[in-house]
């Protein structure tokens, strides 16, 4: 099971559902709005394109449903913003600890991260990326922080990627985590 925080239009999810058909794959946004038009993509029939493994949940990062709790294989996150953003760079517990909770033992969390000074003052914090640690209460351990590829942004298929010129106009990081 992939499960997508803060997913947006969905794209990703559509992708990653169609490229896996075997995979669960679910979308996770506290904007249910956001995610009408890649939900009804989803939900149509299989001939015209409907993915009957996608789900997608109204929920925020801080308050993720139970049921998802020890299921996924990945978690991903891509360019969040507001509180998700805060959460990650400000190595939130809360933040990281519903995404713990929701991988399984060994499980990877994959975050792509684009943060400017601007960024940093709408989610107040701060943002080293050779200061990140996992914060042991999350259960989690840090396997890599880096400067994406753009193969790495481009297989987000994130709308807001591309809205922010990531890595023309922006650094973006890659931090990955696996649940320990």
């Amino acid at each position: 099971m992939v499960v997508d925080i803060g997913t947006g239009d969905g794209r990703f999810v559509l992708a990653a559902a169609a490229a896996s058909p075997e995979c669960l794959v679910i979308g996770l946004d506290a904007d249910a709005r956001a995610m009408i038009e890649a939900s009804r993509r989803a939900a149509g029939p299989a001939r015209r394109g409907g993915l009957p493994n996608v789900l997608f949940v109204a929920a925020a990062a801080e308050g993720m449903p139970t049921e998802l709790e020890g299921r996924a294989d990945l978690v991903t996150v891509h360019f969040p913003w507001g509180s998700l953003l805060g959460g990650l760079i400000g190595s939130d517990s809360q933040i990281l600890g519903g995404l713990a909770r929701i991988a399984h033992h060994g499980a990877e969390i994959r975050t792509l991260l684009s943060v400017t000074e601007r960024d940093l003052a709408a989610a107040g914090g701060r943002f080293d990326p050779d200061a990140i640690r996992s914060p042991t209460t999350a259960g989690l351990r840090l396997c890599e922080v880096r400067r994406a590829t753009a193969e790495e942004i481009a297989a987000s298929n994130s709308t807001w990627a591309k809205r922010l010129r990531a890595a023309t106009d922006r650094p973006v990081w890659l931090i990955r985590w696996e649940r320990a």
